[in-house]
């Protein structure tokens, strides 16, 4: 006796087309806001004497602010605003947990394992920002921008 295997719906077909879109949509933004950050933190730390904190922080706002713009009006545009607010206040909330991730692996990195060289400062910033990647995509799908109404 042959079993049958379920036949996957028109929707489901739709739910992973739109997942695998904004999946790789937020890749792309966060490819961009990844070397702002990366470029940033070295500017600042290698030319501008920054501490290896600061030259995550400052170059991470600024990502911040061009990955909100990017993937609002791009990444998750068909999904609901109430343009109340709550969903830049929440955005930044969340990416404040994600840069604390990075400044914990950066910071870690440099003061815990005295790892000062250009090698291992990058190695520390990529791990922070993969990890924060990842919640943030986690987060953003969870809590800022959530599924249109039907």
């Amino acid at each position: 006796m042959q079993r049958s295997r379920p036949v996957k719906t028109v929707a489901s077909a739709q739910a992973y087309r739109t997942f695998f879109r904004e999946l790789l949509s937020f890749g792309f933004v966060g490819g961009v806001g990844t070397l702002i950050t990366i470029f940033g933190a070295n500017l600042m730390r290698a030319w501008l004497g920054g501490s290896p904190v600061t030259s995550v922080v400052v170059p991470t706002v600024v990502s911040t602010i061009t990955s909100y713009l990017a993937n609002r009006f791009w990444t998750f545009r068909h999904r609901d605003s109430d343009g109340s607010g709550r969903e830049v206040v929440v955005f930044f909330a969340l990416n404040g947990v994600g840069l604390l991730i990075q400044i914990l692996c950066t910071g870690f990195t440099y003061y815990t394992l005295g790892l000062h060289g250009g090698l291992s400062y990058n190695l520390g910033l990529l791990a922070g920002v993969g990890l924060g990647a990842a919640f943030r995509y986690w987060s953003y799908r969870k809590w800022v921008f959530t599924p249109a109404a039907a």
